[in-house]
């Protein structure tokens, strides 16, 4: 190095960053500056740290992937002699070391970081291969760092990073994954791989609450299927009561377990089936005793059972049906015995029940106007037969006349209607025969006898009556009328009747 007098930098400028140049003037040499010799002298020590110093220090926080051996100062051989120390490497270049070391480290604090995320994810239960794959690469930067080749250490790191990461961003479809099998178990009945897979997500997720469900169910998962077994025993067996028991104790264990659900309710609608059958049959043996009121009753139940059934509701329509039919044919037969009784009126109201359920039925109303009718001739005939003495007038013999020719004219008349067609007959006759009758007066009453006339005084009168009721009236100035009821019997004779007026009358105003 040319050293220049000291007297050609006294007055020059230096600026950072500009390359020094001399200038030269026309005065005595000198020596150089001290800061010239101050900046040499930092310069130095600078250089003696990177070379001595630095490697010190990052060889004491070497990496934590593979524990440095301890190493000893090699043992010289006797009489070797010793290489001179030197330092090839310049300053640039162990500047450009250290800053390759600090990137390496940079990168392997972000791999460390990686490394504790998995490891608290329980890593190796899930991707232990890959995992020791990723820590591989690590240590192939370890080996790397150790040559002080950070470079390729670097690199090596960010490889091994890389892997890590890609672990820790297939946690959420690890997680799905396991939650899938999980659930695919459950329904295998895999209670083991159930149990292990809904482990390994929670170990991912620890609160996921589809995870603490699933594993919830593989824990119970042996005892259901035990339940299960033995319901499909009993099942087999005709034991459906027991199997529900059993089915249902196999659902509070696990609600979500499908074979469970479908199973219970499958076996409760065949119990309700065979209840409702059971209940059908009642009604139809019901039925076949004729007892039609406890069948439709037992069809209600059944259409309780099962609202809208059109089993049932085609069971109660027949029955109710039926039903009609028997009472309709009760109501029918009843009719014709009365008939054949010749009690009319209740022959009409056996009819009248009859239409009563069916109003379009043809007999009971054909059959109902004829036992009206002939209800009617019987009172007619009755009537005459009760009060012959009705007949002494004109109009009621006439109509019992017309009534008597009506009886005459029916075929197949019954007992009563001959003998009442007998005895109207000789009524008819005898009505028609006039008995003498006698009447007793005082010769001072005139007397009036109704439906005949003025009669006038006498002590005795004799006249011939037709059979019936009579009524004769007495009249006489200043005594009391009276009045005489009686009867001229068919039977031709009478008694005598007494009318004359005894009572006298007190005047008020005589003296």
């Amino acid at each position: 190095m040319e050293h220049v007098n000291n007297s050609q930098h006294a007055d020059a400028d230096i600026v950072p960053g500009v390359p020094f140049k001399p200038v030269v003037r026309a005065t005595a040499k000198r020596g150089p500056s001290p800061v010239i010799w101050g900046m040499l002298a930092v310069s130095t020590l600078l250089a003696l740290a990177v070379i001595f110093v630095l490697p010190g220090v990052v060889e004491r926080y070497e990496l934590p992937f593979t524990p440095r051996a301890e190493s000893t100062a090699p043992v010289m051989p006797a009489g070797a002699v010793a290489a001179p120390i030197g330092n090839p490497i310049s300053p640039f270049e162990e500047a450009q070391k250290a800053r390759q070391r600090a990137e390496a480290q940079d990168v392997l604090a972000s791999l460390l970081d990686r490394q504790s995320e998995l490891e608290l994810l329980s890593v190796s239960a899930w991707a232990e291969e890959d995992y020791q794959a990723a820590l591989s690469l690590a240590r192939l930067g370890d080996e790397a760092y150790r040559t002080q080749d950070f470079g390729q250490a670097t690199e090596q790191y960010r490889l091994s990073d890389a892997a890590l990461a890609a672990l820790v961003d297939s946690v959420p479809t690890v997680f799905s994954e396991a939650l899938a099998a999980g659930n695919a178990a459950l329904a295998e009945g895999d209670a083991v791989l159930a149990n292990e897979n809904f482990t390994r997500a929670l170990t991912l997720r620890p609160q996921d609450a589809d995870a603490q469900a699933g594993l919830a169910r593989a824990m119970t998962l042996e005892q259901v299927t035990l339940l299960l077994d033995e319901s499909a025993a009993l099942i087999a067996r005709g034991d459906l009561s027991t199997a529900e028991t059993q089915l249902q104790q196999a659902v509070n264990l696990d609600p979500l377990h499908v074979g469970a659900r479908a199973q219970l309710t499958q076996v409760r609608s065949q119990l309700a089936d065979n209840a409702f059958t059971s209940v059908m049959s009642e009604g139809f043996a019901a039925l076949q005793t004729g007892d039609s009121d406890a069948a439709i009753a037992a069809f209600e139940r059944a259409l309780a059972m099962r609202p809208g059934s059109q089993q049932a509701l085609e069971a109660i329509t027949q029955t109710r049906d039926q039903l009609a039919v028997d009472q309709i044919t009760t109501h029918q037969n009843s009719a014709r015995v009365f008939e054949s009784n010749e009690q009319w009126e209740s022959a009409v109201a056996e009819y009248d029940a009859a239409l009563v359920i069916d109003s379009n039925l043809v007999f009971a109303q054909q059959g109902r106007d004829y036992a009206q009718k002939r209800l009617q001739l019987d009172k007619l005939l009755q009537s005459a037969i009760e009060q012959p003495a009705r007949l002494a007038d004109a109009a009621v013999h006439e109509q019992a006349v017309q009534v008597y020719y009506t009886g005459r004219g029916l075929e197949n008349p019954g007992p009563r209607l001959q003998q009442q067609l007998a005895e109207v007959e000789t009524l008819l006759d005898k009505a028609q025969v006039p008995a003498q009758v006698q009447l007793v007066s005082d010769n001072l009453t005139e007397v009036t006898l109704y439906q005949v006339g003025v009669l006038g005084h006498f002590e005795t009168h004799e006249l011939m009556l037709k059979p019936g009721n009579y009524v004769a009236v007495g009249t006489r100035p200043g005594y009391r009328d009276v009045r005489a009821e009686f009867e001229v019997g068919f039977d031709g004779r009478s008694t005598p009747v007494t009318i004359a007026c005894t009572e006298e009358v007190v005047a008020v105003n005589r003296r």
